[in-house]
């Protein structure tokens, strides 16, 4: 494993758990990087959270506009302007196909700052959001969304153990993460059927995974967050390569 960390040509934050029995490998754990994508796992759970505290409801619409659009990951910047969509379909957007435009129009119904409020009571002491999904603007500002794979695995395992978030959240949180379309990281090398509940990130310069991953021999925990200049392609294969040897390690 630590050959692996040496030898990927970049920077990279790690955090591998074995569920079980508590054993764990971190590598710049708490170093903080550009969060892409990886941050809409506690935004899944602040809204839900917000569904069982009474203050949105699945079903409550809102409406996209042209206006919001913007690139990346989704199926919302192909629909036309004006659809009208629940919150319920936005979070699962959001987590399943990584929809940007979801996750944007989720931080104005329930307010940027009550996303950091539930990152901050679920102990993310260096999670944040900054600014919307793929806002140059702000990016260009040097404004950014950051997290840590510490932070990463504390919001995981505390969805897995049912810590500080109810069953019920739990139980919606797995099942989202484990619909997850994107599949060329942490699930690439594992053997076909294992099932992964995790979220990708992927801007320019990043390339993260954070998930859990459920075997024969134990169900284990992997986050792993990527900085480099070029392709995404060695980060994707370095990510992949580290669930494969936890995988068998474990096996």
């Amino acid at each position: 494993m630590g050959s692996e960390v040496r030898r990927f040509p970049g920077q990279a934050g790690l955090w591998i758990e074995d569920l079980q029995t508590g054993w764990s490998i971190a590598h710049q754990a708490d170093r903080r990087f550009r969060a892409a994508s990886v941050v809409k796992i506690p935004m899944m759970v602040a809204c839900l959270e917000a569904v069982e505290g009474g203050r949105i409801d699945l079903s409550d619409t809102l409406t996209y506009r042209a206006s919001q659009w913007v690139s990346g990951s989704g199926v919302l910047k192909g629909m036309p302007s004006g659809s009208v969509l629940r919150v319920d379909q936005l979070i699962e957007w959001m987590i399943t196909r990584s929809d940007n435009i979801a996750a944007n129009l989720l931080m104005d119904h329930l307010g940027m700052e009550s996303f950091n409020r539930s990152f901050k009571e679920r102990g993310l002491a260096k999670t944040n959001l900054s600014r919307k999904m793929m806002d140059f603007r702000k990016r260009g500002q040097g404004i950014e969304n950051y997290t840590t794979a510490q932070d990463m695995a504390s919001s995981l395992r505390q969805i897995y153990r049912r810590e500080g978030v109810s069953p019920a959240v739990s139980e919606k949180c797995l099942l989202l993460l484990a619909a997850q379309e994107i599949r060329d990281r942490i699930p690439k090398q594992l053997p076909p059927g294992t099932v992964v509940a995790h979220k990708t990130g992927l801007e320019r310069g990043v390339c993260h995974d954070a998930g859990i991953v459920y075997t024969k021999g134990g169900n284990f925990l992997i986050c792993v967050l990527t900085q480099r200049k070029g392709p995404s392609a060695p980060s994707k294969k370095f990510i992949a390569r580290l669930a494969s040897l936890t995988y068998h390690t474990l096996n």
